[in-house]
């Protein structure tokens, strides 16, 4: 049975409860340096993570033709476009005031942070695949904090987010169950590998070096095993 995508909801759950009991009172500068140290621990797990590849061209080919497929269909434009729909049906539907809309708009915003990020993804994923909770473990520490600092201004409903994360986390943990069956530990270390990428470029753009467009480059995940098994038998 999977623990990490309940783990992470949990921490989310905490943080958000934690963060509407504190409210105002957590010093600006603290809400403002978090995210940065967020950003290097995402990137710090994604080094780890590379390191672990078994076959280098595979890792660059699924990363370099995931972005491709990102790209050409849009996936993160399409996002983007469904949150500002959601926002806009959300204002219309309650006459939001200008501070109502503002909370409507971060709410969202966090809402795909915390269920449609890569770490989160990748980390359901590898512990379908591997039984390893150890990404969305580590998810949780970063989203408790995260969540506490978004419910100091957003309140409580930044807790209810840990349901649908959840959702999400265990419907992709449970899929992923049914392809390991067919893996082999170097298809493996390299889909862990493209995922160690997935989490760099998402460390990057947490800390504002490099806006990658971390979505777009999901595909690369679904491509990572595919080119293994075709690398391990053609050329290696």
């Amino acid at each position: 049975m999977v623990i990490g995508p309940f783990i992470n909801a949990g921490a989310v759950l905490l943080g958000g409860v934690l963060g509407a009991v504190l409210s105002q009172r957590l010093p600006e500068r603290v809400r403002s340096s978090m995210p940065s140290i967020f950003g290097l621990a995402s990137m710090g797990i994604g080094i780890l993570l590379v390191i672990k590849c078994a076959n280098l061209p595979v890792m660059v080919l699924a990363t370099l033709l995931g972005a491709l497929i990102g790209e050409f269909c849009y996936l993160e434009k399409g996002i983007n476009s469904a949150v500002g729909k959601a926002k806009n049906l959300l204002s219309r539907g309650t006459n939001a005031s200008g501070a109502h809309e503002s909370f409507i708009q971060s709410f969202v915003a966090i809402i795909i942070l915390f269920c449609a990020s890569g770490t989160g993804i990748f980390g359901a994923m590898q512990e379908g695949m591997t039984g390893d909770p150890s990404i969305l473990i580590a998810k949780a520490f970063l989203d408790f904090f995260t969540a506490t600092i978004f419910a100091t201004t957003l309140g409580i409903a930044v807790a209810a987010i840990c349901v649908p994360m959840l959702l999400i986390q265990l419907t992709l943990a449970m899929g992923a169950t049914l392809i390991l069956p067919l893996t082999t530990p170097a298809m493996m270390a390299d889909f862990t590998a493209v995922g160690g990428l997935l989490l760099l470029a998402t460390g990057l753009r947490i800390c504002g070096i490099k806006m990658f467009a971390v979505v777009n480059m999901l595909p690369a995940l679904v491509l990572a095993m595919p080119l293994s098994v075709l690398w391990t038998t053609f050329f290696a």
